[in-house]
């Protein structure tokens, strides 16, 4: 029976890696599709958002099974946990890719876009803060899960200084008010992608060293 389970776990974490792969080629597709000016690579991003669902409600059925079948205690229980909330936290990431997508494929037809600002900058220190969340994940690192967790305000930090700049672009009209309203909403997926890497970093911590980080919680102590 240990040795069944042990192999549910190793297929548990098999599939999340799966997933983790699919939601971050999602979100790197997407921000490619915005830079390139890449209609159709924004599409399959669009597209292959429904492969990330079912794979989400397949791990969530696995999950369902695993705490209904084995009773798992202690580490393996949190291990479950985590891979529950990862498991949402992917599908998310990926949702917010399709919407960096849609927007990518409306900014790609302006001829008035004067810039993408802060936004190539805030998509690289985002794509770097997934890599390593799920880094510290597989290879259970918490050290490097922390390391991400001290990102996100620089992350937010820019998405204030895009909203700004396409505000003062707006009362200049020099740019349209719905380009920039798209350029606002790719600066707030791309901070909602930070927060939920964020998330998936305290899971590490909680996982492996059993410490709440959500809200600053150790910080509280």
């Amino acid at each position: 029976m240990e040795r069944h389970f042990d192999r549910e776990l190793e297929s548990l974490k098999t599939m999340l890696m799966k997933m983790a792969s699919m939601a971050e080629d999602n979100f790197h597709n997407a921000i490619r599709s915005l830079v390139e000016r890449n209609v159709e690579l924004a599409q399959q991003v669009i597209r292959n958002d429904g492969r990330v669902d079912a794979l989400e409600l397949e791990i969530d059925n696995a999950i369902v099974d695993m705490l209904a079948l084995q009773k798992p205690v202690a580490s393996d229980l949190r291990l479950i946990i985590a891979a529950q909330k990862i498991n949402n936290d992917l599908e998310r990431i990926s949702d917010h890719a399709v919407n960096i997508a849609q927007s990518a494929q409306t900014l790609t037809a302006s001829a008035a876009l004067p810039s993408l600002l802060e936004i190539p900058r805030m998509s690289d220190m985002t794509r770097t803060m997934l890599r390593d969340a799920l880094d510290s994940f597989l290879h259970l690192e918490p050290e490097k899960a922390r390391a991400v967790c001290k990102q996100d305000d620089q992350v937010d930090d820019l998405n204030r200084s895009n909203a700004r700049e396409v505000i003062g672009f707006i009362g200049a009209k020099t740019l349209p008010v719905e380009e920039g309203l798209d350029l606002i909403r790719v600066s707030r997926n791309l901070e909602r992608v930070a927060d939920l890497a964020t998330n998936i970093a305290e899971e590490v911590v909680f996982l492996t060293q059993a410490r709440v980080m959500k809200h600053h919680a150790e910080e509280k102590k």
